[in-house]
């Protein structure tokens, strides 16, 4: 059981973990790219994006530029920017489930490709310890202290939501197999009809002919 435990605490803190990595990807002009987080509700998240200028010396042209949008697996809108070289969004999720970040390059030719650099953090990877550390004049242990325990609670909360989808999937399977069982009984009700059915009219068949 302990040890059970330890993986699974191991497991959620490479999630955690993995919830806060940059992700760097190229778009084409007049393509569209879309990445989806499953956010819990009430989890906040916050998210940055550039695009990675060819060349430093000289301002980013507009066909480089990005449209995006933020929406919710329900199609409500967090987030909306056209023709941009950069931005941020920040939120409250309302309601569970996957949040989609959509970056789309306008249509130009020749064809151009545009590199994003692209960092969505959630819970508790989303607060920025940094000016937490600032505003709280907090020396670094507290700061660490206040890190390590906001984490456990994300980590108790992420047990607690994963311990609800595990209730959510038993339920569906368990009437998944109902509907199975009497879907199975239906045929088997039919085809002993339908056996049955056949056995009288050849029956009555061969009596007719006199052959019984």
């Amino acid at each position: 059981m302990i040890l059970r435990s330890v993986l699974v605490l191991v497991l959620l803190v490479g999630i955690l973990s993995h919830a806060s990595e940059s992700l760097r990807f190229e778009l084409q002009s007049s393509q569209t790219k879309c990445i989806a987080e499953d956010i819990k509700s009430n989890s906040m998240t916050v998210g940055k994006y550039h695009v990675v200028k060819p060349n430093e010396d000289h301002p980013l042209p507009d066909s480089h530029k990005l449209t995006v949008r933020v929406t919710s697996s329900y199609g409500n809108n967090f987030h909306s920017a056209e023709k941009v070289e950069s931005g941020q969004f920040a939120f409250t999720a309302a309601e569970q489930g996957d949040y989609m970040a959509c970056f789309w390059v306008p249509e130009h030719s020749p064809q151009i490709t545009v590199t994003v650099d692209f960092d969505w953090r959630t819970g508790v990877h989303a607060k920025d310890w940094t000016n937490v550390a600032k505003k709280g004049q907090v020396d670094a242990m507290q700061l660490e202290l206040k890190n390590l325990f906001d984490t456990v609670q994300s980590i108790h909360e992420e047990m607690f939501y994963l311990r609800e989808r595990e209730e959510e999937m038993q339920e569906l399977n368990k009437a998944t197999t109902s509907k199975m069982f009497w879907l199975s009984f239906l045929s088997l009700f039919l085809c002993l009809s339908v056996a049955g059915l056949q056995f009288w009219h050849l029956k009555s068949f061969f009596e007719k002919k006199k052959l019984i």
